[in-house]
């Protein structure tokens, strides 16, 4: 049995993610999903908490019949013992999957095998551009699963966007104590 392990931030869980579940679920029988900066939420560049993030991806891939599991990663600003770190949060795998140079580097330097895929449609399936695209009232539900969609709207996560996208008149930041 080969278990994957599979990282991102997921602010939101949208369609580039899943094509890339979709192509690597050939080569693994389970995959662990690591959700990034599981520790931030509610600010624009990561707008939905570790568990709003649990339930999109539990949901989206259940469609594929694959046992998944989904763990939050808080963020650990020491590169050096990121590997151990996420390690320690998930539960064994064989092989991660990333793009992001920084991380294949860090799991190749710990002496895990690391596999790389072409991304789906970057330029459009991305988070910034969902989130873009939610914050001005344009369309994003066709950038995301429709069990994601449902999430979002289940939790206001709409709303909660483009109120955290408004500034003040003194141009207030992402955290509540600005």
């Amino acid at each position: 049995m080969t278990r994957g392990f599979y990282i991102g931030r997921f602010q939101p869980y949208h369609e580039g993610h899943h094509a890339m579940v979709d192509r690597i679920r050939d080569e693994i029988d389970e995959l662990v999903v690591g959700i990034g900066s599981a520790d931030q939420s509610h600010t624009v560049r990561n707008p939905f908490t570790a568990g709003e993030r649990i339930m999109m991806i539990t949901k989206a891939l259940a469609e594929f019949e694959m046992t998944t599991y989904a763990v939050p990663i808080e963020d650990l600003n020491r590169n050096s013992v990121w590997v151990s770190h996420v390690q320690s949060m998930s539960p064994n795998f064989d092989v991660a999957y990333s793009n992001n140079p920084l991380v294949v580097r860090l799991f190749e330097e710990a002496g895990i095998e690391v596999r790389q895929s072409p991304m789906f449609q970057r330029e459009e399936f991305e988070g910034t551009e969902v989130r873009t695209r939610m914050a001005a009232g344009d369309d994003w539900e066709s950038l995301v699963p429709q069990t994601v969609a449902e999430v979002i709207e289940e939790i206001e996560g709409l709303n909660r966007i483009q109120r955290i996208t408004e500034t003040d008149t003194n141009g207030a930041g992402d955290s509540a104590d600005d």
